[in-house]
């Protein structure tokens, strides 16, 4: 990245910015709405995710201008001795920096807030049409060690 980029707990002010990000790709355009105004719920999850310790929705900016999003949720397990996990959600960046490194910077910044958390473990899930993301979050080190479900609620 040219400019410094600097990483920050997101503000509400943030928050078209960052559905803008969600909704700027292949799935992201069918699954997310971003319209004016947003949508209610958008800011209830805000409001929800802000207010839990537990929760960081983290933001790259270049300047004022956001150019990244990622949420990382820290658990508590009571499996590998009561150890923590960090969960990587959600990470996008602005179409004008993909490919840049701003990604490996976001990845690199969650992985640092883990260990300071004294987590054992980071994870992350990527939706296997992502073909690109899954290589991508490879060569940073993570490994496909589980096979991953969910099920659809509505």
């Amino acid at each position: 990245m040219e400019a410094e980029i600097t990483f920050r707990i997101a503000e509400e002010k943030d928050l078209d910015s960052i559905v803008a990000m969600l909704a700027d790709d292949k799935l992201g355009s069918i699954r997310e709405r971003y319209e004016q105004p947003l949508p209610e719920s958008y800011l209830k999850a805000f409001q929800a995710i802000t207010s839990d310790p537990n929760n960081e929705l983290v933001v790259a900016c270049r300047g004022h201008e956001v150019i990244g999003v990622q949420q990382v949720t820290f658990t508590p397990y009571i499996t590998h001795q009561g150890g923590w996990r960090a969960t990587i959600e959600g990470v996008r960046t602005s179409s004008a920096v993909r490919g840049k490194g701003l990604g490996t910077e976001l990845i690199r910044y969650a992985i640092k807030r883990a260990k300071e958390r004294g987590c054992h473990l980071i994870q992350l899930t990527t939706d296997k049409q992502r073909g690109d993301a899954l290589r991508f979050y490879e060569r940073l080190g993570f490994n496909a060690t589980h096979e991953g479900m969910k099920m659809k609620l509505k």
